[in-house]
């Protein structure tokens, strides 16, 4: 979803490609616009979204613009290391990074010629990240975002495009380099896990990293389709995406089990309530829950996709396309 939102946006205005990035505007109802990615950093929630949109809440109902943020494209992603080193990403490969809990911000990176959104970024501590998006986009850094490091990941692909590429290199490199920039499917959320790293995206991708993402397996193909959210605990493992399409899977166990889907909904995020359901946040206003095996699912009023959420103060908080929604949770 959060790549159909880049693209709709790169399509219907071109005030989000930035040959010199300019600071985010500041707005009065920013909690009101287009809102991607939110979460909560231990202190505060911090969402990103639209046009450099940054803000900030400590309760989830009032919020307040961060003081400085360097770029005006369409923020998708965001992660704290802790409560106060935070990154996010968005469109252009755009990193900005905070130090001071996300009141200001500065660039990393920007490469508008790219042409590229970024979807997810993920940091294991305040040194070492990583930042996927689209066509295979990833990049890894170690030292907080100040260098980050280009990766192609080959290992991800069919066995005939590997061919294909490995031919093209032998024979034609200039061939080779442009069709690295668009072989691989889409990275639409990349999630560390009990066991390592969890990389899900287009084309029904599911990859799994055991050395810290050095080496990516691919997983066997359970569903053609793009995944674009998920999650896991110590026993559970969810992915979901299409028209709510929703696997799960126990840790023990080899298979993953399609859940019957009461919506044909977008899946967008994946997020554990109470560590006895997941609520997973969909497009049209859709909250699917699923407990004990079953998937059910609600649908709230306004109809407008929710991107992302997290909870606080047994409220939901959710970032959506419409900005911030709060929901009353009931145990």
């Amino acid at each position: 979803m959060k790549y159909l939102v880049c693209a709709s946006l790169i399509i219907s205005g071109a005030s989000f490609a930035q040959d010199t990035p300019k600071n985010a505007i500041s707005a009065p109802n920013a909690q009101k616009t287009l809102l991607t990615d939110i979460i909560n950093t231990g202190n505060e929630l911090v969402a990103v979204g639209k046009h450099g949109t940054v803000i900030k809440s400590t309760n989830g109902e009032m919020w307040q613009q961060a003081e400085l943020v360097p770029t005006q494209v369409l923020l998708t992603a965001v992660d704290f290391s802790d409560e106060n080193n935070g990154w996010a990403c968005g469109h252009d490969a755009t990193i900005i990074n905070t130090v001071d809990g996300g009141n200001n911000w500065q660039l990393q990176q920007a490469k508008p010629s790219l042409d590229k959104p970024c979807l997810d970024i993920l940091f294991k501590d305040k040194l070492e990240g990583f930042a996927v998006g689209a066509y295979g986009m990833f990049y890894h850094t170690t030292d907080g975002g100040k260098q980050w490091e280009k990766r192609f990941l080959d290992s991800l692909l069919f066995s005939e495009d590997r061919d294909y590429l490995n031919d093209l290199k032998d024979n034609d490199p200039e061939g080779y380099e442009a069709e690295t920039a668009s072989i691989l499917p889409h990275f639409n959320r990349i999630e560390q896990t009990s066991e390592g790293l969890m990389l899900v995206g287009e084309m029904g991708l599911l990859a799994r990293s055991t050395d810290n993402g050095k080496t990516w397996l691919r997983l066997e193909e359970i569903y053609p389709g793009s995944f674009f959210a998920f999650n896991s605990d110590n026993s559970q493992e969810v992915v979901a995406g299409l028209r709510g399409n929703v696997f799960s899977k126990q840790r023990d166990e080899e298979e993953w089990l399609h859940l019957d889907s009461t919506k044909a909904a977008t899946v967008n995020s994946i997020i554990n309530y109470d560590n006895k359901q997941w609520l997973m946040l969909a497009n049209s206003g859709v909250i699917f829950h699923l407990q004990d095996g079953l998937l059910t699912h609600e649908q709230l009023a306004d109809g407008k996709a929710i991107l992302d959420g997290v909870i606080k103060n047994n409220k939901l908080v959710m970032a959506t396309e419409d900005g911030i929604k709060v929901k009353e949770l009931t145990p």
